[in-house]
């Protein structure tokens, strides 16, 4: 097999390329006929619950645990049978794993002194990234005297000396409580656009991957469910699974009964019935956020009357289930603004005419109702 690889025809050449990976632990095939391709400067999210496969095709792509059948591609050349140690990346794992018994300069000058690095230069990297995940003056400590999310700083400036192509963060915030989290992916994804370097970040965090990634990859079960922009995987999910993984959302079941109509219990409600012959089960799913509550006309498509029957305040909205006689037993969940609250005087207990926008309304084959 040769070391490069022509880019297709009609797109730019990716950086890294996985084709038809497949990874098997005995019976269990944790990969299934993986493809994927990264754009250098890139930052995608594996995202997936646990089991999924993200994590063994992170390790698949640095070689840690070696494909059964497929190829990686990294900058051209196919690097599917090389060692962790010939392949252009750093790593930083959930537990930090830095060494406890050196210095933060010493874990950071680690993989530089093992290149064989001058000195000078040495200390002008280890100073240059210090100062570039804001430790400055922490070089002298040892990994037990910072903080957690200190700590993952550290492995994170280790994981850059050598100036890697491809910078592989494996759940990198997980262990950190939710502030230092929510600090630490900003300033990560801060630092990642001011390098360009390409990055692949596993994370089981919904919110972390829509606002850290260019694209997701979404996975279940060992395959990938769809890849997107953060705002197509949640405005347009190409499958019930991720819907219900990536934010919330209603499912209703329903069956076609025509071109571009659904029925949910007594109620008709026009939709993209994306080819469905009528008759067929299917699972209608709409967003809380999208359910309109407010300047409602009478004879509107898609509106309906509904009782609030519960209110949850969650600090920025209200979080509400309508139950309405035209749709049967389900409930749909609203998010609602403190402002419309207030506008609408809205209570448990209060009914009210509601409307699903046609063009909000997804439909998935199958009649499984999620919770």
């Amino acid at each position: 097999m040769s070391d490069t690889v022509a880019p297709r025809r009609g797109e730019r050449a990716p950086y890294l390329r996985i084709e038809r990976l497949t990874k098997r632990f005995g019976g269990f095939i944790a990969l299934s006929d993986i493809s994927l391709d990264i754009y250098g400067g890139e930052f995608v999210c594996f995202l997936g619950p646990s089991g999924c496969g993200k994590t063994t095709l992170l390790r698949a792509i640095a070689g840690l645990d070696v494909q059964t059948s497929g190829c990686v591609w990294q900058a051209g050349r196919d690097v599917s049978a090389l060692p962790p140690t010939r392949r252009d990346f750093g790593i930083v794992f959930q537990s930090y794993a830095l060494f406890p018994n050196l210095t933060v300069w010493k874990n950071v000058a680690y993989g530089l002194e093992s290149a064989k690095a001058k000195k000078a230069d040495i200390d002008h990297r280890v100073r240059e990234l210090l100062d570039l995940v804001g430790l400055p003056d922490q070089g002298h400590k040892y990994p037990a005297q910072l903080s957690g999310g200190q700590q993952q700083r550290v492995a994170l400036a280790r994981a850059l000396a050598t100036s890697p192509g491809l910078l592989l963060l494996d759940e990198p915030l997980s262990a950190l409580d939710a502030k230092v989290r929510v600090y630490l992916r900003h300033e990560i994804r801060q630092l990642q656009r001011r390098l360009g370097v390409t990055t692949v970040m596993v994370t089981h965090d919904q919110e972390e991957a829509l606002t850290m990634a260019d694209r997701i990859v979404v996975m279940n079960h060992g395959v990938i469910e769809q890849i997107g922009t953060p705002v197509e995987v949640y405005r347009q999910p190409a499958s019930a699974f991720v819907a219900d993984f990536v934010g919330l959302m209603n499912f209703v079941a329903g069956t076609i009964v025509g071109p571009d109509r659904v029925r949910v219990g007594r109620l008709e409600l026009a939709c993209e019935a994306d080819g469905f012959p009528p008759g067929t089960g299917v699972t209608v799913a709409i967003r809380p956020e999208d359910i309109v509550l407010e300047g409602i006309r009478g004879g509107e498509p898609n509106a309906f009357p509904a009782r609030v029957e519960t209110m949850a305040f969650l600090g920025s909205v209200f979080r509400a289930d309508l139950a309405a006689e035209a749709i049967g037993e389900s409930r749909l969940r609203a998010e609602l603004s403190i402002g419309l609250v207030r506008r609408l005087d809205l209570a448990e207990g209060h009914t009210l005419p509601v409307r699903l926008p046609k063009e909000r309304i997804r439909i998935y084959p199958g009649s499984a109702v999620h919770g």
